[in-house]
């Protein structure tokens, strides 16, 4: 392959995953005062069925036991307008205090909050918030 062929081929794959990237919203998360110096942010993308992905990452989240009242995890919730929260799994902390979690929904305008809780498979949440944004698209 010559230096043009090659340099055509760079420019067409960086202008697929500039597109790809476009694609994505990014909205950021706002902590309680429980967890002041937590940060984070949720990042949704339409998948080839149009469902959405959702990539959450926080930093700078305190384990769930330093919480008071200490708490065992933290449950990742989707709510839709006037409907039920939905526990969508457990978001676990790493020892740097950094996170990450993944999930697709059907959903397209929604709350993600995250909750301190005893239990990461509970039906509804009952802890605290510590972190929450709005998804709209």
């Amino acid at each position: 392959m010559n230096l043009k062929s090659f340099s055509a081929v760079l420019l067409f794959v960086l202008a697929l995953l500039s597109g790809a990237a476009l694609g994505a919203k990014t909205f950021p998360l706002t902590s309680s005062q429980a967890v002041p110096a937590a940060s984070g942010k949720v990042e949704v993308k339409k998948d080839k069925n149009g469902n959405r992905e959702v990539t959450i990452k926080t930093e700078h989240l305190a384990q769930p036991g330093m919480l008071t009242p200490p708490a065992s995890t933290y449950v990742i919730w989707f709510q839709e307008q006037n409907g039920e929260p939905m526990n969508q799994g457990e978001l676990k902390v790493e020892k740097s205090l950094k996170s990450e979690f993944k999930a697709t929904t059907h959903f397209e305008n929604f709350d993600v909050f995250v909750t301190s809780e005893g239990d990461p498979r509970t039906k509804s949440p009952s802890g605290q918030v510590v972190l929450r944004t709005k998804v709209q698209h």
